[in-house]
């Protein structure tokens, strides 16, 4: 093992071959992958690594919430129920492929549904 050798370079990187280094081992060495030179811990001097993980909140209410106002995208569209004008959308190839989609619209106001086949 080269215990005695004084590194000067870059700290986690092999110094015969500038290859980035493993992990240290539990024996407090690092072998090399590239050249399989032996190091000890000096080659990582005082490398410190660190990360945040920032998590989502998720409000379970608020989710639900929005998906009961909607359907889907919402477009221009005279409700026949409540005569609203804007109505959510989705489409689905429930017919042939060689004919139109069909679209089921829902009411954002009284949840009125309602199908066309394009």
């Amino acid at each position: 093992m080269d215990s005695e050798v004084n590194y000067d370079g870059e700290p986690g990187f092999c110094p015969d071959c500038g290859s980035i280094l493993p992990l240290l081992e539990d024996r407090g060495i690092v072998n090399c992958y590239t050249c399989k030179r032996q190091c000890n811990a000096e080659v990582f001097k005082n490398l410190e690594s660190f990360y945040v993980i920032h998590f989502n909140s998720y409000d379970k209410k608020s989710k639900m919430n929005v998906e009961e106002e909607n359907d889907g995208p919402t477009v221009e569209r005279k409700c026949p129920r409540c005569n609203n004008d804007k109505m959510s959308y989705a489409t689905l190839q429930l017919r042939s492929a060689d004919e139109g989609q069909t679209v089921f619209y829902t009411c954002t106001n009284c949840k009125f549904k309602e199908t066309e086949n394009s």
